[in-house]
C-alpha cells in the first residue's frame, strides 16, 4: 500500500504500483526528487515557515500541511501564505464540510480530506453511499468557494 512515502524506496515502490503523485508527512529532498525523476507531482508535508521554505527549495509541487486543524485551522494557513505566496498548499488533518469553505479561502490549492470523510461503519457493511454523499457535499462547496473567490 502507498499511502504516504516516507523515504525513497517507498516512492519507488508507489511509483512502481501506478501512484501519479508522491504524498508524504514530512520533507524527504530524495521522495521529491524520485517522484520528480519519474515525471509526477510531489507533496511532501512541511509545517513551519522553515519547513515550508525547504519544501520550496527542494521543488515541492504542492505542499501539505498537517495537522492543519490542530495549528489553526484555515487561519494558520493564511498566515502561511503571507510570506509564501507563491507556495501551492494542501491542508490535511480536520478538513470536513465545516471547514472546507475556510481553507479554500484561505488559499488552499486543493483539500486532504481522509477520516472525515469515512464512515468506518458504512464501510463494514458495505455502503458506500454515505462516502459519496459526504464527498459530493464536499465538491459542492469547493465549488462554492472557489466561485466566491472569483467574485
Amino acid at each position: 500500500m502507498c499511502s504516504s512515502a516516507l523515504d525513497a524506496a517507498t516512492a519507488h515502490a508507489c511509483l512502481r504500483a501506478g501512484a501519479e503523485f508522491i504524498v508524504s508527512p514530512g520533507l524527504d529532498v530524495d521522495v521529491v526528487r524520485t517522484a520528480h525523476d519519474a515525471e509526477k507531482p510531489a507533496l511532501p508535508g512541511a509545517l513551519t515557515p522553515t519547513e515550508v521554505m525547504a519544501a520550496m527549495r527542494a521543488g515541492a509541487d504542492v505542499i501539505k500541511v498537517f495537522p492543519a486543524s490542530a495549528m489553526g485551522g484555515a487561519q494558520y494557513l493564511r498566515s502561511l501564505r503571507a510570506p509564501f505566496e507563491n507556495a501551492r498548499f494542501l491542508p490535511t488533518g480536520g478538513v470536513n464540510a465545516s471547514t472546507a469553505r475556510d481553507f479554500i479561502l484561505a488559499g488552499a490549492v486543493a483539500l486532504g480530506v481522509g477520516s472525515e470523510l469515512v464512515d468506518p461503519q458504512a464501510l463494514a457493511r458495505g455502503d458506500s453511499t454515505i462516502i459519496t454523499d459526504r464527498a459530493r457535499e464536499l465538491v459542492a462547496l469547493v465549488r462554492a468557494a472557489r466561485a466566491e473567490l472569483t467574485t
